[in-house]
């Protein structure tokens, strides 16, 4: 079968403090031997990531042997729901690779925290209707289009990040004013709940929670990243510069592995979804209808060129990243 670091941990827990949540769990090592990187052996590499849907193609890298083939075996560990958890376990030398969504990366890369993209993570399907991500509202709500989110209370899990950016956005392309809505951060799986209270007008969910909001009678009002960008970039894999340097055929290696690990995923949907239940909590029925995201294998400059700009027009950042140290 197919089978480091600056001393910054300090702006590194403010990105946590604003843009994480939940628990880190325990760490997933891949079947084959751990080893100290010796000729001829394994060269573990820690890498911290999510439990959602979007990890799935690292996680197949692992269960397929891609890694190994590459003379590497993965110790991931999740560590936690929201994009930005991992950023600081890379600036403190805790992970070697991390995976976060793009506009809380790029934030932090605009901050000073030299983390170049080594792999792509996810995509939006481009497909209205039928995406990865949607803006959902109960079936009786008021709300006609996304310009009416305009002063209403839209749930988000974090702040400055992909979430609420894309909401911005597609309220703007629509008409309405997004400095006019009111976010409100709640966790994901409680999102649904206040909805339904109607503690917030509106919710912003991904998989497999858009599928299970539609499931209980909600209706989608927007796919925020399709309106955003058809092309849009969600989530990538990032290391240090430190690590660029220090060990760049690891760098190398990892990044050619996980392209082929996006690929196998594309190609076997099926696998991803068989494979989600081993580490997040999802119901068999809810794993086969949900909307996967689309898995890049390379990453494309003008759409990390465009999430640039989107950072800085929705002001996740004041100072626009530079593309070229983002993209090594």
């Amino acid at each position: 079968m197919r089978k480091t670091l600056a001393a910054l941990a300090g702006a590194a827990a403010l990105l946590l403090a604003a843009c994480s949540s939940g628990t880190e769990a325990p760490a997933v090592t891949s079947p084959a031997e751990t080893t100290t990187g010796a000729s001829g052996e394994l060269q573990t590499v820690t890498v911290g990531v999510i439990p959602i849907v979007d990890t799935a193609p690292i996680r197949l890298g692992v269960e397929e042997g891609i890694f190994a083939e590459h003379g590497l075996t993965l110790e991931l560990t999740d560590s936690g729901q929201g994009g930005a958890a991992t950023i600081p376990g890379v600036v403190s030398g805790q992970f070697q690779i991390g995976f976060s969504n793009t506009p809380a990366l790029i934030s932090a890369h605009s901050r000073g925290l030299e983390l170049p993209i080594v792999a792509p993570g996810a995509a939006s399907t481009g497909v209205a209707g039928e995406d990865t991500a949607a803006i959902v509202v109960p079936a009786d709500s008021d709300l006609a289009g996304p310009a009416d989110l305009a002063g209403r209370t839209v749930a988000v899990n974090t702040m400055k990040s992909v979430g609420d950016s894309t909401v911005r956005e597609t309220v703007a392309k629509a008409g309405g004013d997004p400095d006019a809505i009111k976010f409100v951060e709640i966790a994901f799986p409680d999102m649904l709940a206040a909805l339904a209270e109607g503690q917030v007008d509106a919710a912003w969910v991904v998989e497999p929670f858009s599928t299970i909001a539609q499931g209980q009678g909600n209706k989608v009002l927007a796919s925020n990243y399709v309106e955003t960008s058809p092309t849009l970039l969600i989530a990538a894999y990032f290391t240090s510069a430190a690590l660029m340097k220090s060990d760049p055929d690891l760098v190398e290696r990892f990044s050619t592995a996980m392209g082929e690990a996006q690929a196998f995923a594309q190609d076997n949907p099926e696998k991803v979804r068989a494979i989600l239940g081993s580490y997040m909590k999802v119901d068999p029925t809810v794993a086969e209808k949900l909307v996967l995201p689309r898995f890049p294998d390379t990453v494309d400059r003008k759409d990390v060129e465009f999430l640039v700009d989107l950072a800085q027009r929705q002001g996740i950042t004041e100072n626009k990243a530079d593309v070229g140290s983002l993209l090594p």
